[in-house]
């Protein structure tokens, strides 16, 4: 299971958001975070909505499932129970 995080450097939303990632242990995944600032493409289409959080259950497709967004002021369990929605067989 992969989760790809849209971010760029200095969005102390990103930041909050990759922390609170990080500290999910009862769940099972991969985090991938992109740089906007790296692609044309990815900048803009998400320069204005980032971060934003995506599910990828296919490694050779880029067939992306987003995750709507929680509030900044979420919790790491809020994050998790939402992701529990989102992600099969947790």
């Amino acid at each position: 299971m992969q989760l790809i995080l849209y971010s760029k450097p200095g969005c102390h939303l990103c930041e909050g958001l990759q922390e609170k990632l990080e500290q999910i242990t009862s769940i099972s995944f991969n985090l991938e975070i992109r740089d906007i600032t790296t692609r044309e493409d990815w900048f803009a289409a998400y320069q204005y909505e980032i971060p934003v959080l995506f599910l990828s259950n296919h490694r050779d497709t880029e067939e992306l499932q987003p995750i709507p967004r929680l509030s900044p002021r979420a919790n790491v369990r809020q994050l998790e129970q939402l992701l529990l929605k989102y992600i099969p067989n947790t």
